[in-house]
């Protein structure tokens, strides 16, 4: 999987994001069965400050957030607990997934209250990402059974803890 990242805070130099991102993304097309040498993203590492702004402009809430994603195609299966509508690769077989934004802030912040190491956290967050750019969502009980169930499965597989049974939910 290719992502392009762009760092517009340099905190995020603390982490290695980009080893990070590779992993969790090889990790999530591996288990949906996704060639990831066809897929890419982007990742925005950004502060509080730059996705609040994101968050107010795209969603309507004025706060600052942990992840936010925006999917380059509606995937979003036809019932609620359903799977999603596989990507389909372009005109030159690649599959562009969407785009990706971490804030270095509330990442920091809730990893350090849930006394979980900041690696594990983000890459719980580029999981969950991922999965919103592939289709899944967790706006009802079916859907955030299903992508939950999702994202400690391919968490385990990293050698990262449940992040739902610890408490630390996106």
């Amino acid at each position: 999987m290719t992502f392009d990242i762009i760092i517009e805070d340099d905190r995020w130099s603390a982490v290695p994001l980009e080893r990070l991102a590779d992993a969790a993304g090889r990790a999530v097309l591996a288990r949906l069965g996704l060639d990831p040498e066809t897929c890419t993203a982007s990742l925005l590492a950004c502060d509080d400050a730059r996705i609040a702004a994101l968050n107010t402009e795209f969603r309507g809430k004025p706060a600052p957030t942990n992840v936010l994603s925006w999917p380059a195609a509606d995937l979003a299966p036809d019932r609620p607990g359903g799977a999603p509508i596989p990507p389909a690769p372009d005109f030159t077989g690649e599959i562009e997934l969407g785009d990706i934004a971490l804030a270095w802030d509330t990442c920091a912040r809730e990893a350090a209250e849930a006394g979980k190491p900041l690696d594990d956290h983000l890459t719980h967050l580029i999981v969950h990402g991922l999965l919103h750019l592939l289709g899944y969502d967790h706006e009802s009980d079916p859907d955030a059974t299903l992508m939950e169930g999702l994202e400690t499965e391919i968490r385990g597989k990293l050698g990262v803890p449940d992040p739902y049974r610890v408490g630390d939910g996106p």
